[in-house]
Parts: structure tokens; C-alpha cells; sequence
């Protein structure tokens, strides 16, 4: 007596379910669009503001305190000066300001946090030198930022070069620290001895091996970092210690004409808190945008 046995199945087409599915990328939603187009709109003005500003922007152009209409689209500010020519004559500069200091206070910030991180835990005077600056950042984020710009302004002057120092000494302990962070967690993986061994130089070590893997959170942080710089240049111009007028700066305008808006003549500090508060906000979304996307 034989027995057959059953036919084996038919393979079938249908692939097996991965067993670790990639989650999809968020798409950019309307509101990431309309900031994305409102800060290259920021950016277009910061460049050839001056060149399409329709009146001197720091000259008298007409009566004073006139509101909007078809030859000062912005009105005019208590001193007679076109306010819509001020505006975008001014984001050139507070854009400029905000750029040069992001981009000073990063790089410092990464050089000190590449430099506490991997002596910190030394002995000597390296270390104790190392110690030192670490307490010293923790020193400077504890006072008030706008204390630290006042200082600073007061001893080297207004200019736009101070204005730059000075934001970069405010914000350089932020990235400091976000270095310092990734540089204690790098500075003890295998490749490290393994380079070492290897007879590379320490210095060699920490450019070619700490350093790109140490900088991601600094330079992720730029954009948040340029949206504070922003908000620091008008609220030091606002403060009466920025840019000497009558240099077009939207802090000082706000402040020049808030006596203005009490008596309802919004526009001489209207237009320049509105340019203002849209460049941080889109600034803001993007980088919101940015985080989550990395993260997911």
C-alpha cells in the first residue's frame, strides 16, 4: 500500500512584510510654504532693500507724522522721514547684523566646546583651564542677555561691528554647550584609542574624528540662533544703545515711534514690528519644521 504525498503549495508573489518599516516623512504643509516664502522675501529685501526704497531713508521727505497713502506708502515718522523706505532700507541691516553675529558666535562656540570637552576631565592646569571657561559659560547664561549687550556697547562703542561682537559673545554659550555635550559623549568611543593608536596626532584626532561628530547640534541650532540674533539687534536699537540714528534700524524705529502709536499713529513703529515679527516667525516655523524632520 503506497501513500502520496500532497502537493507542495505554490509559491506565491506576495513579498513578506518588512520587519522594520520606515516611518514616511512628514510633507511641508501650507503654513511651511508660506514661511519658506516669506523669509526668502525677507532675504530678497535685505539685499536690494536700499536700491528699491522709493525715498532716502534717512532723509526728510515730507511733513511729519503723515499716515499712509500713495507718495509715502508707509507714512512718515515724527521727523518727517519715509518709514516704508526706513523698513526695507533696515532689513538689510538687521539681517546683516543677525548673519555675521550667527555665524561668529557658532564658530566660537564650536572651537570652546571642542576645547572644554575634551580637557575637562584633565589634570594640571589644562584641565583646570578647561574647568574654568566651563563655569565661565554657565556664568554667562545665567545673566540676562540684554545686561551682556549693554556692557558690551558700552565699552567698544555703537557700530555695527559691535553690534555683531556683542550678539556673539551673548550667543556663542549656546552652542558652546550643545558641543560640549556631543564631545563628552564622543570622546570615550573605541575609534578614538583606535586612531590613536594608530599614531594620529591628538589634534589630528579631534579635527579629523571628534569634530564631525560633534558639530550636528550646533548647526542644527543655527536658524534658532539667527532668530534670537534678530530679536537682540532691534531690542538693543529699541533700548537707545544700537545703531546711532539715523541709521534705518527696526529696534530704534519701534522705539522712536511707540510715543507715536499712543496717540494712534501706528504706522511709524507699525511697519517695522510687523517686518520684525514676520522674519522671526517664519524663521521659527522653519526651524520647527526642520526639527521634526530630522527627528522623524
Amino acid at each position: 500500500m503506497t501513500s502520496t504525498l500532497p502537493p507542495p503549495a505554490a509559491p506565491t508573489d506576495t513579498p513578506a512584510p518588512p520587519t522594520a518599516a520606515r516611518r514616511p516623512r512628514p510633507r511641508l504643509g501650507v503654513g511651511t510654504w508660506i514661511a519658506a516664502a516669506l523669509l526668502g522675501l525677507v532675504l530678497l529685501v535685505a539685499v536690494i532693500g536700499p536700491l528699491i526704497a522709493p525715498h532716502d531713508p534717512t532723509g526728510v521727505v515730507g511733513l511729519p507724522s503723515r499716515p499712509p497713502s500713495g507718495e509715502h506708502w508707509g507714512g512718515t515718522d515724527s521727523t518727517g522721514m519715509d518709514v516704508f523706505s526706513r523698513t526695507l532700507a533696515g532689513t538689510r541691516i538687521d539681517v546683516a547684523i543677525a548673519v555675521f553675529s550667527t555665524l561668529l558666535a557658532t564658530a566660537l562656540g564650536i572651537v570652546v566646546g571642542l576645547a572644554v570637552g575634551m580637557n575637562e576631565s584633565r589634570r594640571g592646569p589644562v584641565g583646570m583651564a578647561a574647568r574654568g571657561l566651563s563655569r565661565l559659560l554657565d556664568l554667562l547664561q545665567a545673566i540676562p542677555v540684554v545686561i551682556i549687550g549693554l556692557v558690551v556697547v558700552s565699552f567698544f562703542g555703537t557700530s555695527t561691528v559691535t553690534m555683531i561682537l556683542a550678539i556673539a559673545v551673548i550667543l556663542m554659550p549656546i552652542q558652546a554647550r550643545l558641543t560640549r555635550t556631543e564631545v563628552l559623549r564622543v570622546r570615550g568611543d573605541a575609534y578614538l584609542d583606535a586612531a590613536r593608536q594608530a599614531g594620529q596626532h591628538e589634534l589630528r584626532v579631534i579635527v579629523k574624528h571628534v569634530l564631525p561628530n560633534s558639530v550636528r547640534p550646533a548647526l542644527l541650532n543655527v536658524s534658532v540662533i539667527l532668530g534670537i540674533s534678530i530679536v537682540l539687534t532691534a531690542a538693543l536699537g529699541f533700548l537707545g544703545v544700537g545703531l546711532p540714528p539715523p541709521t534705518p534700524e527696526w529696534g530704534s524705529m519701534i522705539a522712536h515711534g511707540a510715543g507715536d502709536a499712543a496717540v494712534g499713529k501706528w504706522w511709524s513703529a507699525g511697519f517695522p514690528a510687523a517686518a520684525l515679527c514676520i522674519t522671526v516667525a517664519s524663521a521659527s516655523v522653519l526651524t520647527h519644521r526642520f526639527t521634526v524632520n530630522r527627528v522623524g
